[in-house]
């Protein structure tokens, strides 16, 4: 990415929650292969080459596994507070794909805390949400569905 002639600079945030194997993205990847893995093509403009991205259920996993203090969490929040539309079956294969607990667990609690439609139809089965308590942020108020610690002042935060 650095060698491409684009004023925009890209970070890695190294291999991300999916344990999936690596796709060769060349133009003839399919489309049904990119989305077994929640990705797509995206077209940029016409004439240009096309982009490989996240779709949105795989992008919010991949947030919520980026989540490091407070502050984040409020910005995910905010984020999944908009995610009406999100694909149950689809959401279903990421989070058996997912290989970070953190991210499942506050994904699956913020959907809950925005009483998402889509979430009572995401098929859980043989999703692995570990064992135990997890303390994401200190002093917070622990979900008691999922086990993950959430900011006590998460509903001041929203808009």
């Amino acid at each position: 990415m650095g060698k491409l002639p684009l004023k925009e600079r890209f970070e890695f945030h190294g291999e991300g929650p999916f344990n999936f194997s690596a796709l060769s993205f060349v133009s003839h990847v399919s489309e049904r292969a990119l989305l077994d893995q929640g990705l797509a093509w995206h077209e940029t403009r016409s004439g240009a080459d096309a982009l490989v991205c996240s779709t949105p259920e795989r992008a919010m996993l991949e947030l919520c596994d980026d989540v490091s203090d407070a502050a984040l969490v409020y910005e995910v929040d905010a984020l999944m507070q908009a995610m009406t539309t999100l694909r149950p079956q689809r959401v279903g294969m990421l989070l058996r794909h997912c290989k970070s607990i953190k991210a499942k667990r506050l994904f699956l609690a913020l959907a809950d805390r925005h009483r998402h439609a889509w979430l009572p139809h995401v098929p859980l089965d043989d999703v692995d949400l570990g064992r135990g308590k997890r303390a994401l942020v200190p002093g917070g108020h622990l979900h008691p569905i999922y086990q993950i610690t959430l900011p006590g002042d998460l509903d001041e935060h929203l808009g």
